[in-house]
């Protein structure tokens, strides 16, 4: 309790070095500098804002308020990290739940570390130390990776080594942007897993996607419920496309006038396949043996 004790008055003390507009830090070579980078500082909450490049935007009420309730029994135990934009004035790098559930209890100041970064390197600290987060679901966590890659340019190799993830666990992310925006929401609700994205992402047409995904919500699909489902579709799909190249071609003028006298003639009403230009099949229904009887002879003169 007294190493603690210690700790924070320390943290008061470098605070108190901050708000001296004579030792007013902008870089790492400047005096004092090494006090206050890296270290565990009190700041208060009205001088930090809020990082715009943060890539969490769904924030559990009900969990914000808890985490609340231990921050005001316990204090903060993990300081959060802030960069340092002009004199005494902070932007948010990590630690947004434990920022806005110390505001919720009223809190004046919050331990930080404090580092100077740039935009892209506050972005870059904001990205992947988010994506270390545990609480963050499948699609902030690909469109972290996706921002990453866009905005850091980072290729998929790098940002294995940045993240310290496989590149096939990246990609995996990444193509469940892929989804329908709607699938998208579901899947940040809880609604759905990654298993179930993952499955959902092999039905190329965005519709399929919607009918499957509504299927999944009525009938509470399980993951290998869902993909015996999209196998199942691509099946059909096959199916469908070599029944496809069958289908007859445009029938020709001459056949349609052919397919008029020949049902003229037998009085049923035939019917024609054409597979190209000049070749088909003609096919001549009959609903009984009196019927079939009655086309021979029509046919056969006989």
């Amino acid at each position: 309790m007294a190493r603690a004790t210690k700790k924070q008055a320390l943290g008061r003390g470098l605070s108190a070095l901050l708000k001296d507009p004579e030792n007013d830090i902008q870089s790492a070579s400047d005096k004092n500098a090494d006090k206050v980078v890296g270290n565990i500082i009190e700041l208060d909450l009205e001088h930090i804002e809020v990082n715009p490049f943060q890539p969490r935007s769904n924030f559990n009420d009900e969990t914000l308020r808890e985490l609340a309730t231990s921050i005001k029994e316990l204090g903060v135990i993990q300081p959060i990290t802030v960069r340092k934009l002009g004199f005494n004035k902070y932007q948010l790098v990590s630690g947004e739940r434990r920022f806005r559930a110390s505001k919720l209890i009223d809190l004046e100041t919050i331990p930080a570390y404090i580092r100077i970064a740039n935009d892209q390197e506050s972005l870059e600290m904001a990205l992947v130390e988010n994506i270390q987060r545990q609480d963050l679901d499948p699609i902030e966590i690909a469109l972290s990776y996706q921002r990453l890659i866009d905005e850091i340019n980072l290729t998929q190799e790098k940002l294995s080594d940045r993240v310290g993830k496989k590149r096939s666990t990246i990609a995996n992310y990444l193509r469940l942007l892929k989804l329908d925006p709607i699938i998208q929401t579901g899947m940040r609700d809880g609604f759905l897993s990654m298993g179930h994205g993952r499955a959902l992402v092999n039905i190329d047409k965005k519709q399929d996607q919607l009918d499957l995904y509504e299927k999944i919500i009525r009938e509470n699909l399980s993951v290998r419920d869902t993909e015996s489902a999209v196998k199942a579709y691509h099946a059909q799909t096959e199916t469908e496309k070599r029944e496809s190249k069958t289908v007859t071609s445009p029938i020709q003028d001459f056949v349609k006038e052919g397919v008029q006298e020949l049902t003229d003639c037998l009085s049923v009403k035939v019917a024609i396949k054409a597979t190209d230009e000049s070749k088909g099949k003609i096919t001549i229904p009959f609903n009984s043996k009196e019927e079939f009887e009655r086309i021979k002879k029509r046919i056969t003169g006989a």
